[in-house]
């Protein structure tokens, strides 16, 4: 049996559904072989103890779960993102808009962006963490926040190191892999599905960015990382080059990684992520705004410019 445009045909709510439940299969599948690899290395009870969260996250466990999150990163995004693109388009560098390179030009337009929003993404994030539900909601609040505090907590083991082999790894694991695997699904795949539904490239971009914010599962945090998903969207619509979104994102998260890393070792004196949060600061959300808009202007225009040159 052909597999290949196996399900091209389908609607795009039949297509959604594909996509859950091939995401969600090759999901279960990786965590279970990545525990099953993981066994002469922990043991049986030790891993069930941490999947269970029924043990402290120490020194001794920290490495298995970086483990298991590059196998969650790798089974939920990169593989169903792969086997997608065979089933819906045939050749997954076709479908998902992988065949070449993108220019120098908008590479540093994307990355320039990237740098530029960190004063209104943190401002953004700042507002949505002080963020309250309604008191009938008060437990439902509790909940999300001791799990963002989790969460939060849990980033900082796997960010701290003191090597450079240490920051490296953490660099794969946070930046490398997620923005291939992110960029491929959401972008690639999910947000396709949503501009051929709706018949609408904006609101396919913003469906698809709530919903890659949504799945991270840190609801104090859901503001600043959909805007940062449509970002990623509109650099892939307008340029139709899947890399340059994949590399706007790995820019963001490395950037995260080596800014942790530099500050926690002194080296910076001010840590990135309160810039735009502070009242001194206010002067550069303005900028960060005033840039973001220009740079996506120059990056509409050059795209633009260039589409034309190629069917002239």
């Amino acid at each position: 049996m052909n597999v290949k445009n196996a399900f091209a045909h389908l609607n795009p709510i039949a297509k959604l559904g594909i996509v859950a439940i091939v995401a969600l299969v090759c999901l279960l599948l990786s965590i279970v072989l990545a525990s099953l690899v993981s066994i002469p290395f922990y043991g049986l009870d030790q891993i069930s103890d941490i999947i269970n969260s029924s043990v402290n996250i120490d020194a001794g466990n920290v490495s298995f779960l970086k483990f298991l999150q590059l196998a969650q990163s790798i089974g939920l995004f990169i593989i169903p993102s792969i086997i997608l693109a065979i089933l819906f388009g045939g050749s997954v560098k076709k479908f998902l808009k992988l065949e070449s390179l993108p220019y120098f030009f908008p590479i540093l337009i994307a990355i320039l962006i990237i740098l530029v929003s960190n004063p209104l993404i943190n401002f953004v994030g700042e507002i949505n963490a002080n963020m309250k539900l309604p008191a009938g909601l008060s437990s439902l609040d509790q909940w999300m926040r001791n799990s963002e505090d989790a969460a939060d907590e849990l980033t900082k083991i796997f960010l701290k190191t003191d090597s450079v082999w240490g920051l490296l790894f953490n660099i794969f694991m946070i930046a490398v892999i997620p923005a291939i695997g992110e960029e491929f699904l959401f972008r690639g795949v999910i947000q396709r599905i949503f501009i051929d539904l709706t018949k609408n490239k904006h609101l396919g971009i913003w469906i698809s960015a709530i919903l890659f914010s949504a799945l991270h599962f840190q609801f104090f945090g859901f503001i600043p990382r959909a805007l940062l998903g449509a970002m990623f969207g509109y650099l892939f619509i307008w340029s139709g080059n899947l890399w340059l979104p994949v590399l706007a994102h790995f820019a963001n998260n490395a950037l995260a990684v080596v800014a942790y890393y530099l500050f926690d070792r002194g080296v910076l004196l001010t840590d990135p992520e309160k810039i735009g949060i502070d009242s001194e600061s206010k002067l550069a959300v303005y900028l960060s705004i005033l840039f973001v808009i220009f740079l996506f202007r120059v990056f509409y225009s050059y795209e633009k410019k260039k589409r034309l040159e190629v069917n002239y």
